[in-house]
């Protein structure tokens, strides 16, 4: 009897402890589970981190290669514009200098013109100077009694009508009868004695000196008191 106590209560034991190490290697089982899991989605976290960068960096050489297109597009047409723009330049320089050697031309035509002008008519006038020589001479002879004539009269009208035109045209007699000598327009031939007149200055005007604008035409033949 004591016998199968023993018995039942080993067996019992054994049962335990069997029941008891088949919950251990469950949990373990379900612990290695875990683990598994836990391993295999930080792997599956890793994986998309990975791809997520791989295609930040493709986007990223993606957005690089376009903007290098982009400024490859930019300095070829820069390059096309800058040339377009030299020949603009160019041809504007070229116009330019054309326009300012045409103005230069111009003026140095008009000079000429104008240079040409006054030695003409320079000329014109040194001729005709002899001629109111003449002509003054001639009314300061006439006698007092002919001197309110119709012949003398009309002379006089002349004279001044010939004086006025070439007035108009620049030419005017020069000042010197009691002015001071200048040999700019003063030529001096003979040294007097006067009374009237202070030394250096212009006592007798022997012939008449003309200006044509600004310049000397004739100079005055003067007689200067000493």
């Amino acid at each position: 009897m004591d016998e199968e106590v023993i018995k039942e209560e080993v067996n019992k034991e054994e049962a335990q402890e069997s029941s008891e190490a088949y919950e251990a290697g469950e949990e373990v089982n379900e612990e290695q589970e875990e683990v598994k899991e836990d391993e295999g989605g930080k792997d599956a976290g890793e994986d998309e981190v990975m791809d997520a960068g791989a295609e930040e960096e493709t986007k990223k050489e993606s957005k690089e290669d376009k903007d290098a297109g982009g400024r490859e597009k930019k300095k070829i047409f820069k390059k096309k514009k800058d040339k377009k723009d030299e020949q603009i330049e160019a041809l504007t320089d070229q116009v330019k200098r054309q326009m300012a050697e045409f103005d230069n031309f111009r003026k140095r035509t008009e000079k000429e013109k104008s240079s040409m002008y006054e030695m003409g008519a320079r000329s014109v006038v040194e001729k005709i100077l002899p001629v109111i020589d003449n002509f003054e001479r001639g009314l300061d002879t006439v006698p007092e009694d002919e001197k309110e004539s119709p012949f003398t009269e009309g002379m006089r009208m002349i004279y001044k009508q010939l004086m006025t035109e070439l007035e108009n045209i620049g030419v005017k007699p020069i000042e010197a009868l009691g002015t001071e000598f200048n040999p700019d327009f003063h030529n001096a031939v003979m040294q007097v004695e006067s009374e009237e007149y202070e030394s250096g200055y212009v006592a007798q005007e022997l012939q008449k000196g003309y200006m044509y604008r600004d310049s000397v035409v004739r100079h005055s033949m003067v007689a200067v008191v000493s």
